[in-house]
């Protein structure tokens, strides 16, 4: 059987009822060339007959099932893991790909030097309905020389982070830590990539990330739930590092780990120092002040109502 130029992974859990649409969008694509591994997380709705129904009439789709489940970061890492292209990207169940998205991304690839590490085409955040939404969402094209440039960019203007469904060269991405078991952690692997290579993104809305109540970020109320819903195995972990911060000591951690020389280490630790940090500061100054005026107008109502 001939290996496929690109593997799409799709790690699921209960998904029913978003995925039908996120596969559809998938297999109706106009570039053919490509394998779709779904790893499903020990699924308890209707996903795996969902999912074996697909692979029956596609036999470019192998379904996969954990018997347990292994956390998102485990199971976002697996298919990785199984994929045999030259090329990856990752498919959230519930999100769509829109025609082309794939050819283009392909395309792009093709005439890239082989510094381009990913390619993703401009997003759209869509609802629960299908509907897009007026919530902007960052572009982090970066095309700069140097890997601390590259950073600086995704530092100051990662928030969405779409761009980890985009297209990635397989051999650049075994390089990073892929998704790791924290918060957040997409943006850990953006900025790896942006340290090895090059991130092209396409001008044209080809990709809808979808925002809806199921979503982790509002299905997990805090960051102790977040992180069993990364990895399981860290329920009833008691140790509290704000995630910003906790952010922060990652990419440090991933400027030591990247194999750069002296003088890019030394630069791009000072890019998390000189952006992330402040732009954290700015962030925190700025919901503290919000904080301090609801309760200024709490302490204004409460005193009218006593008088």
């Amino acid at each position: 059987m001939p290996v496929p130029r690109l593997s799409i992974g799709v790690p699921v859990y209960n998904g029913q009822d978003f995925l039908r649409q996120a596969l559809d969008s998938l297999v109706q694509q106009d570039y053919a060339d490509f394998e779709l591994i779904i790893s499903d997380n020990a699924s308890t709705d209707s996903t795996e007959k969902m999912c074996r129904e697909y692979a029956a009439k596609d036999d470019r789709i192998r379904y996969y099932r954990n018997a347990v489940n292994i956390g998102a970061s485990g199971n976002y890492n697996r298919v990785f893991e199984l994929a045999r292209g030259e090329f990856f990207k990752w498919a959230a169940h519930d999100d769509v790909h829109l025609p082309g998205c794939l050819k283009r991304c392909m395309e792009v690839f093709d005439r890239a030097p082989a510094n381009v590490a990913l390619v993703a085409p401009a997003s759209e955040i869509i609802d629960e309905h299908g509907k897009a939404t007026a919530i902007p969402v960052e572009c982090l094209d970066t095309r700069q020389a140097r890997p601390h440039e590259r950073l600086g960019l995704i530092l100051e203007r990662v928030y969405w982070a779409p761009a980890q469904f985009g297209v990635y060269r397989s051999e650049t991405l075994r390089k990073t830590r892929l998704i790791d078991s924290f918060f957040a952690s997409d943006n850990v692997l953006l900025a790896e990539i942006a340290m090895l290579g090059e991130i092209w993104e396409i001008p044209d809305v080809l990709f809808q990330r979808r925002f809806h109540p199921g979503v982790s970020t509002q299905v997990n109320k805090n960051w102790r739930q977040h992180q069993v819903w990364f990895d399981p195995s860290q329920k009833g972990f008691k140790r509290y590092i704000p995630p910003q911060m906790r952010l922060g000591i990652e990419f440090l951690q991933s400027i030591g780990r990247m194999g750069l020389p002296i003088r890019d280490r030394f630069l791009c630790t000072k890019a998390v120092f000189c952006v992330w940090y402040p732009r954290q500061w700015r962030r925190f100054s700025a919901e503290s002040r919000n904080r301090m005026a609801i309760r200024t107008r709490i302490r204004k109502v409460f005193a009218r109502t006593t008088e």
